[in-house]
């Protein structure tokens, strides 16, 4: 009896000291959480010379670059694979310069990034700006933080630190910039170790014009059950209106984690036991807007198993990448580039456009 007395002492002991450590790290991790204004300011508001102008054609390409490592060999945990580091050091940089190589050859005017880490152990500490501000030399940029938590202490072995966020470049300068929070579907503590999501939304003077090229670069949620996606773009819409009913030019594009209900997506039907996308009610945006994708060719493809050398039949895919846009903004075409995964598990989507 005294030595089973003594064992359950120490059992007590050891689980008071974990119920302790815990307490403690999850203080830390609550003292350290990244909590964003509702509007943090990029670029201050400032004079900027108008080089965009009406009638001519321009070029915005939006590209979720899978933070250099979600090229065809990865597969992700959170999809339904096993893997939480997809990529060596050596692949993030042979991903990122694949990347920076295709988007120098489209020569946009406009260019929206998702998932582009600055400084996440899942991309070995790469800056990945660095790499990708060479598309379009000597440009202006934005950066606003989707992620950014302390440590991500799941599954194993962990996450680690992240932070990673959009990436806005430009020909042109903008006269400001601004990061605007969305809705966070997630409580303490889970949000302590997830995203905060925002709209990263640039304002382009406009040659001749006393309105503004309104250009936002989004992520939206992807792994909650349903009410973030919705809340988020319900403040998508209402700001998008506020703008165009001030005459404004407007156009959001990115990775919407969500389909579009005016777009036939009855080729990328969702299998059983797959991550199934949110959906986007075209109706909710009004006639004053257009919700465009290109159904030829997939935006993203899973990640519950590697890409290279699968078979594709069968294989999961997605159509979750595209832009809205304003009734003054006259679209001349949307087209997803298919470079079959090589770099990213999304492609990127191009479109070129006229300001009426």
């Amino acid at each position: 009896m005294k030595m089973i007395g003594k064992t359950l002492k120490w059992i007590i002991r050891v689980i008071l000291a974990l119920v302790l450590l815990l307490a403690v790290a999850l203080g830390v991790f609550t003292a350290a959480e990244y909590r964003p204004a509702d509007t943090e300011v990029i670029i201050p508001d400032r004079q900027a010379e108008a080089v965009l102008e009406t009638g001519k054609p321009l070029s915005v390409v939006s590209w979720n670059c899978g933070y250099g490592a979600l090229g065809d060999n990865a597969d992700f945990f959170m999809d339904g694979g096993t893997s939480v580091y997809t990529a060596d050091k050596e692949r993030v940089e042979t991903n990122l310069s694949g990347i920076r190589d295709t988007l120098k050859s489209l020569q946009p005017d406009l260019l929206i990034l998702q998932e582009v880490d600055i400084g996440s152990a899942r991309s070995y500490g790469m800056d990945e700006r660095t790499v990708l501000r060479d598309i379009l030399p000597g440009a202006s940029e934005a950066f606003a933080y989707n992620f950014n938590t302390l440590f991500v202490p799941f599954p194993l072995p962990p996450m680690g630190h992240v932070e990673s966020g959009l990436f806005t470049l430009s020909a042109a300068e903008p006269r400001t910039a601004e990061r605007i929070s969305l809705p966070v579907p997630f409580s303490w503590p889970i949000r302590l170790f997830n995203l905060k999501r925002c709209l990263l939304v640039s304002r382009f003077p406009v040659r001749g014009s006393d309105k503004e090229l309104v250009l936002i670069n989004l992520h939206l949620e992807a792994y909650d059950s349903g009410e973030g996606k919705e809340a988020q773009t319900r403040q998508l819409v209402s700001l998008m209106q506020e703008e165009y009913a001030k005459g404004n030019y407007v156009i959001a594009g990115g990775d919407f984690n969500q389909r579009f209900t005016n777009i036939d997506q009855s080729a990328y039907a969702v299998y059983e036991g797959m991550w199934q996308p949110g959906v986007i009610d075209a109706e909710a945006f009004g006639s004053d807007f257009a919700l465009l994708m290109d159904p030829s060719s997939p935006t993203c493809r899973s990640l519950d198993r590697a890409y290279a050398g699968a078979e594709k039949a069968g294989f999961q895919f997605y159509l979750i990448d595209g832009f809205i846009v304003s009734g003054n903004v006259k679209t001349e075409s949307v087209e997803t580039l298919d470079y079959g995964f090589v770099c990213s598990d999304h492609n990127p989507v191009r479109m070129v456009f006229t300001l009426d």
